[in-house]
């Protein structure tokens, strides 16, 4: 039998919050002395109601103050919460070795979230844009149980030893991507998850290894829009 926890299981638990929530604003969680996660919290977000959330996952070498600009935005307009874990060293730890302490680096930013704000659990993403889109999709496969939806730009590979519940994916990619080719990446993973069962919208454009606006912007509105019929 695969250990959980090496199979990337994060062990949250959807919970009623058991804190007042954070003000508006871009909050440190106070939870790591170095790379601690980082928090948007909108105006106008009403904390008594089930608040979408997207975790946004940086790149190799990144941080959350570079990924930010990806949502951080639409995260205000459209008023979600916006985390943004970062890795202990400079990339996820399942690009060097395996689940490890990023792991539980983002149960404890989840947890911590949970405990200060009623979490929707049908609007929890997982976002990341290269690395970090990688890690989305290892961890979101291993935890479709807490994550409804998986925005995907531009990753390399995707490690999956367990596979739980099934999440809304949208994956995009630029077909002039010379860091990550398209042709070893996205179009392998876009078959490969449609035939294990999973709803996957695909996006390819014309750009190279850098996350699109406009394409950014079909994510949100895929993550925020009701599910299509049968979904």
């Amino acid at each position: 039998m695969i250990d959980p926890d090496l199979a990337g299981r994060l062990h949250f638990r959807h919970r009623l919050p058991g804190r007042e929530p954070l003000p508006p604003g871009r909050h440190d969680l106070g939870l790591f002395a170095e790379r601690d996660a980082v928090l948007v919290v909108p105006e106008g977000l009403d904390p008594r109601r089930p608040c979408p959330l997207v975790v946004l996952f940086h790149g190799g070498g990144g941080s959350a103050e570079r990924i930010l600009p990806m949502l951080e935005a639409h995260a205000r307009a459209a008023r979600f919460l916006l985390l943004v874990p970062q890795s202990l060293f400079p990339t996820w730890d399942i690009v060097i070795a395996g689940h490890g302490p990023d792991r539980e680096r983002v149960a404890a930013a989840l947890a911590h979230v949970a405990d200060r704000f009623l979490l929707d659990p049908g609007r929890l993403c997982f976002a990341g844009h290269s690395d970090g889109g990688s890690y989305t999709l290892s961890l979101g496969l291993a935890n479709g149980d807490v994550a409804s939806h998986l925005i995907v730009s531009a990753a390399g590979f995707l490690s999956v030893h367990l596979q739980v519940g099934a999440p809304r994916i949208f994956l995009s990619h630029g077909t002039q991507d010379e860091q990550i080719p398209i042709d070893r990446s996205a179009r392998i993973h876009v078959p490969t998850l449609r035939e294990a069962g999973y709803p996957v919208t695909y996006v390819e454009y014309d750009g190279p290894h850098a996350h699109q606006p406009a394409v950014v912007a079909q994510a949100v509105d895929f993550f925020l829009s009701d599910p299509p019929d049968g979904v």
